[in-house]
C-alpha cells in the first residue's frame, strides 16, 4: 500500500502561516482584554483602632483611598495595644491607632515609621445618673480623686487598649497610682461597649470615647443607665496616629503602599471627609494633620 502524499514545501508554509495568525491572534486578544478589564487592586493590609471601624468612619475613607491611588484597604479593627503587637509580629502593612505613649515606644523601637498624626476625638467620663462620688462638672484630676476618697465603683478595660493606656495616665496626672489593688476598681477585658454596658450593670464610672457613648446612648433610646459627667477638658482629647510597619523588621511589609497611605490620609480630601464624617447625626472625629 503506497504511504502519504509529502506535504511539500508550499504546504509547510501554509500550514506556519495558519499557526503564526493565530498565534498573533491570541496575542492581540490577550492584549485587548488586558486593556479592557480592570488590574487587580494593590491590597494594604491595616491593623485599626476598633472606634475608626465601629463607627463607619473607615467604611468612607477606604473607597476615597482607592479612587484616589488604585490601592484597596483591607483592615482589622482591635484595641491600639494588640494593633501594635500585630505590627511587631509582622502581619500587616501599617497601623491607625491611638495610644501616643505605646506608639512613641514602638517607633523607638525600630518597628514603626512616618508616624502621622491625623485626626482626634475626645474621651468623656461616665457614671450612674446619682453620681454617687459627686464628679458631675468637675476637672478631670478632681473627678479622679473624687471617686477614689468614695470608693465609688470604677470599671477599667484592662486590656492595653488606647482607652486603657489614657485612663492609667489620666490616674497619674491626679497624683494617684492607678488603683489596681481597690476593691472597687474592677478589669473588664473587653471592648469598650461591653464595658460600658457591664459598668451600667454594675452602677459604676468608666471612661470611653464619645463615639461609642453615642452608640450606647442610641441602644437606650436617649435614656441609657450611665450619662456624660466629665467632658470638656484638654486632657481628654484622644489622639490617632497612623505610621508604616518597618520593612527592615518585617521584609515583608509593604511600606510603598503604606507611605501612600499615610500621605493620603493627611491629605485635604482626607482631612474634609474626616470633618464631614458624623456618627448618628453628630461629628465625632476632627482632622489635626499637619498641625
Amino acid at each position: 500500500m503506497p504511504g502519504p502524499v509529502p506535504e511539500g514545501l508550499s504546504g509547510i508554509r501554509t500550514r506556519l502561516g495558519d499557526e503564526m495568525k493565530r498565534m498573533w491572534l491570541a496575542l492581540c486578544l490577550v492584549f485587548l482584554l488586558s486593556a479592557v478589564l480592570p488590574a487587580e487592586a494593590e491590597q494594604l493590609v491595616l491593623a485599626s483602632t476598633s472606634s475608626a471601624d465601629n463607627t463607619g468612619l473607615l467604611d468612607v475613607l477606604a473607597p476615597a483611598f482607592e479612587k484616589a491611588t488604585g490601592i484597596e484597604l483591607k483592615w482589622t479593627p482591635m484595641a491600639s495595644g494588640k494593633a501594635l503587637a500585630l505590627g511587631r509580629e509582622c502581619a500587616v502593612d501599617a497601623l491607625l491607632v491611638h495610644s501616643p505613649a505605646a506608639e512613641k515606644r514602638y517607633v523607638q523601637d525600630g518597628f514603626g515609621l512616618d508616624r502621622t498624626q491625623i485626626m482626634y476625638d475626645h474621651f468623656v467620663i461616665i457614671g450612674p445618673r446619682s453620681d454617687p462620688a459627686g464628679i458631675r462638672g468637675k476637672t478631670v484630676p478632681a473627678a479622679l480623686k473624687a471617686i477614689w476618697r468614695a470608693g465609688a465603683l470604677f470599671v477599667s478595660r484592662g486590656d492595653d487598649s488606647g482607652t486603657h493606656n489614657k485612663e492609667r495616665s489620666l490616674w497619674g496626672a491626679a497624683d494617684l497610682p492607678v488603683p489596681e489593688d481597690r476593691p472597687w476598681y474592677v478589669h473588664s477585658g473587653r471592648g469598650m461597649l461591653e464595658t460600658i454596658v457591664m459598668a451600667g450593670e454594675k452602677g459604676a464610672y468608666t471612661i470611653t470615647g464619645c463615639g461609642t457613648y453615642i452608640k450606647y446612648e442610641a441602644d437606650h433610646n436617649g435614656q441609657p443607665p450611665l450619662v456624660v459627667l466629665v467632658e470638656n477638658d484638654n486632657v481628654l482629647i484622644n489622639q490617632y496616629s497612623v505610621m508604616a510597619v518597618n520593612p527592615e523588621r518585617c521584609p515583608a511589609a509593604r511600606y510603598d503602599l503604606a507611605k501612600k497611605f499615610i500621605a493620603w490620609m493627611a491629605s485635604p480630601e482626607a482631612r474634609k471627609l474626616i470633618g464631614d464624617f458624623q456618627f448618628m447625626g453628630r461629628q465625632v472625629f476632627f482632622p489635626n494633620a499637619g498641625q
